[in-house]
């Protein structure tokens, strides 16, 4: 691998933080026990309030905005104030193939995603928590409407580090991501956001298992990397709660993986420090 200056900055970022108690837990647990640095907060579950309190209580684990305007859980504002974001039963579209679509056909007014992103944004400060970074539930950032709202918010609320989604999937995703990850990128760039140099974990979403993490470690290290984001999605076992998602996700396998002492050796071969979005901030000229 190539050598650095100093050691390259991998923020280990636990997804959907708040889906469930049983989720929050074993966020925590894999950051205690484990090699998760980051986490990002979902503020629209029915989990959220016991789940902000536990994070608040851990102060090392790095926490950032986890934006939804798509899933199974409703939005914070009602469908009058953001009359264009949900159905007509007043929820939320059910995924990214169903708003990106309408999206893209100017059905969705980046005036009612403003306004329930800054809800949600308000609920997690409010919480107590302090926020490093912005994401957003399923990708949507990378559109670019929603990119505006998401760097507008940030720059308002003194938040400028953010995930770039990437993948190596060959497919029409695949190459619509890398499309759209490049045209983030260059507006990142021109309004000095920083984000990880490299990212992996949205291919293998909800199944990153020990090998594709380790291989996604040795692919950050021979790209020479200074910074890399890896995407987990953890839980604990028997979690009735999540019953409503049906995502199909291997949280608990997700979860053992980060407590092994497999993925920590290969972290440390390779040359990486753990840390947050915040230490990338800071590192970052």
């Amino acid at each position: 691998m190539g050598q650095h200056d100093k050691l390259a900055l991998l923020v280990v970022n636990a997804d959907d933080y708040g889906l469930t108690e049983k989720v929050s837990k074993g966020i925590i647990d894999a950051h205690l026990n484990g090699v998760v640095t980051s986490t990002s907060v979902l503020a629209l579950t029915p989990a959220f309030s016991v789940s902000a309190k536990l994070l608040v209580e851990t102060p090392t684990l790095g926490a950032g905005v986890h934006f939804a305007a798509v899933g199974e859980d409703p939005p914070l504002l009602s469908a009058k104030e953001i009359p264009t974001l949900v159905d007509k039963k007043g929820q939320l579209r059910s995924s990214w193939k169903v708003f990106l679509p309408l999206a893209a056909a100017g059905r969705i007014d980046p005036e009612d995603v403003r306004r329930e992103f800054n809800a949600q944004f308000d609920a997690v400060v409010g919480a107590g928590i302090k926020v490093d970074h912005l994401d957003t539930h399923q990708n949507l950032h990378l559109w670019p409407m929603v990119s505006e709202v998401v760097l507008a918010i940030g720059e308002e609320r003194g938040v400028r580090s953010v995930r770039v989604t990437r993948s190596k999937e060959r497919g029409p995703v695949g190459i619509t991501v890398r499309r759209l990850a490049k045209r983030f990128e260059k507006q990142l760039d021109e309004r000095n956001w920083v984000c990880p140099e490299a990212s992996a974990g949205f291919d293998e979403a909800g199944h990153l298992d020990l090998p594709a993490a380790v291989a996604a470690i040795v692919d950050f290290a021979a790209s020479n990397a200074h910074s890399a984001e890896l995407a987990f999605h953890p839980g604990l076992v028997d979690d009735p709660d999540r019953n409503r998602y049906k995502w199909e996700y291997s949280w608990e396998a997700e979860y053992n993986v980060l407590l092994s002492d497999a993925l920590r050796t290969a972290i440390d071969e390779h040359n990486f420090r753990l840390g947050t979005f915040a230490d990338l901030v800071s590192s970052t000229p």
